[in-house]
């Protein structure tokens, strides 16, 4: 399976999981000049930017470990591109981080809720 197969596997599973849990899934893979958001999900009354991450075992740690300042800050400046382009800035909005692991063939899902607050634009 390539890696993008495999990417596409991981956030097929994570948006049947957060599905499961009661989120709203609103967009996927929404792209914009500042980077890419793999879930735009509704949970309660709060907007949340979902940061998938799947690995095909622990070799490297958690998936969730690679999201770094770095990633949180293109995420929250895709984020507030997001919020301006449909007028969801007066909602709450939340960052959750879906890890996925694929273990002898079936996918181990954790969920991160409030994984990281939106980073600071400078």
């Amino acid at each position: 399976m390539s890696r993008k197969a495999f990417g596409t596997a991981g956030e097929d599973e994570a948006a049947r999981f957060l599905v499961k849990k009661g989120y709203r899934i609103i967009e996927r893979n929404f792209r914009c000049r500042y980077g890419e958001i793999d879930i735009i999900a509704v949970d309660g009354g709060s907007i949340v930017f979902v940061e998938v991450k799947t690995r095909g075992g622990d070799a490297f740690g958690p998936g969730a470990a690679s999201v770094d300042a770095r990633k949180q800050r293109k995420i929250t400046i895709a984020a507030q591109f997001y919020l301006e382009k449909t007028g969801g800035a007066d909602r709450g909005i939340r960052f959750d981080v879906v890890s996925i692991e694929k273990m002898g063939g079936r996918f181990e899902v954790e969920l991160i809720k409030d994984a990281f607050e939106a980073a600071e634009i400078g």
